[in-house]
């Protein structure tokens, strides 16, 4: 019998159970859409990552509070202060920082007339860290150093605060109401675009002392953001900020830092690592839904040999080989995998054009190519033993089932 007969009565066997196929298919579809979808949307929470890192330049480092290890415990540990800030931007001690911003966050509601929102973060700090961050500017402007020496109450915000707050009004020039404290708007920020969960464009930023008076108090900074002067200097300037460290902080032991330098490409590589984790993870649990959906082929093939036992036995006594047998009940088990995984695809890819929790999926090629093979190996695998089966019958005995 030629492939295309065996295809044939293949399709007449499957369309004879319809209800039966489909939901076989179904399966088969289910496991091979939740491989590219669940694949996309961690490689989409990687891109999201990696975007928001380098976002902030390669020539960026930031310096954060954290006990090194060693004998010294979290109260022992010396928080940043803006005297640290100061001691980085000292260009004698380190020539290849180009600038620090010192930043404190709190949180807050804004209020403006009869609206009341709290934006996701304020944030209090110097001019440089809109270069620093890369923070740049729509409409408005950044707030001046004279602001900050005069402890000015202006505020630039992020664009989805200015949505949540003034809708369609413009927002330059006006009072808003952070925890009682009146701040003029004088810029709104240009779009990020939203990274997973965190919203970088729902913010607040206002002057270090304004916001240290009006919230923290003149303690301690959560950290401080330092742009080196070119991103060939970076271990240069990392290794500088180290050492003004350790000497404002009284250390001398380097293993045990009460302070992290970080720099972008560490980030990086922590953050790819983690998401390459997460997305081997939920490979591995949609591959359990492609496992499943070759047991429903098994089941089902098994239910279809049962049930044509005596078209069997006819077939061979009329002189079918074993080998035709076999050929046909794999082309059917073969045709639900494929059919099924075809449709997965077109589902997976579909779906992939749609957020997932907060996260953009993006899909990986050969994880479509992979998955659409898989599921039709599955097929071939789950489905030789019933072909098999078929096939062994003896005519006599096929011909007596009842």
């Amino acid at each position: 019998m030629i492939l295309w007969q065996m295809i044939r009565f293949a399709l007449a066997g499957l369309a004879a159970n319809k209800v039966r196929s489909g939901l076989t298919m179904l399966g088969v579809l289910i496991g091979v859409a939740s491989v590219i979808l669940l694949l996309a949307v961690g490689n989409g929470s990687s891109a999201a990552v990696k975007n928001s890192i380098t976002a902030l330049g390669t020539n960026s480092l930031t310096v954060s509070s954290g006990a090194g290890g060693g004998a010294r415990t979290a109260s022992t540990v010396k928080k940043l202060t803006v005297e640290d800030a100061r001691a980085l931007a000292d260009q004698a001690n380190a020539p290849d920082v180009k600038s620090v911003a010192p930043v404190v966050t709190t949180s807050a509601a804004a209020v403006y007339g009869d609206i009341s929102y709290t934006p996701g973060q304020v944030i209090g700090t110097y001019p440089a860290y809109f270069e620093t961050a890369n923070q740049k500017i729509a409409t408005g402007d950044y707030f001046s150093n004279d602001d900050v020496l005069n402890s000015r109450k202006v505020a630039v915000i992020g664009s989805t605060t200015a949505k949540q707050v003034f809708d369609s009004e413009d927002p330059i020039g006006k009072k808003i109401s952070l925890g009682g404290t009146p701040f003029t708007v004088v810029g709104v920020l240009a779009t990020k675009g939203a990274t997973g969960f965190n919203d970088p464009d729902d913010v607040v930023i206002a002057p270090l002392p304004t916001v240290q008076n009006a919230f923290t108090g003149f303690g301690s900074v959560s950290q401080i953001l330092v742009q080196a002067t070119s991103a060939d200097t970076t271990t240069a300037a990392q290794s500088e900020i180290t050492q003004i460290l350790m000497g404002t902080h009284q250390l001398t032991d380097p293993s045990k830092l009460d302070f992290r330098v970080s720099n972008q490409t560490s980030l990086l590589s922590a953050r790819e690592s983690t998401s390459q984790t997460f997305t081997v993870l939920l490979g591995a649990v949609a591959a359990i839904s492609l496992l499943v959906g070759g047991i429903g082929i098994t089941n089902i093939m098994l239910v279809t040999v049962t049930e044509r036992t005596r078209e069997i036995g006819i077939r061979k006594a009329l002189g079918a080989p074993k080998a035709v047998i076999l050929g046909q009940f794999l082309t059917e088990s073969t045709l639900l995998s494929v059919l099924g995984a075809g449709l997965g695809v077109a589902v997976g890819i579909i779906g992939s054009h749609f957020s997932v929790v907060g996260i953009k999926p993006v899909v990986i090629p050969s994880s479509v190519f992979g998955a659409f093979g898989i599921a039709v190996a599955i097929g071939l695998f789950f489905g030789s033993y019933p072909a098999n089966r078929a096939a062994s019958l003896r005519p006599i005995d096929a011909l007596r089932h009842e």
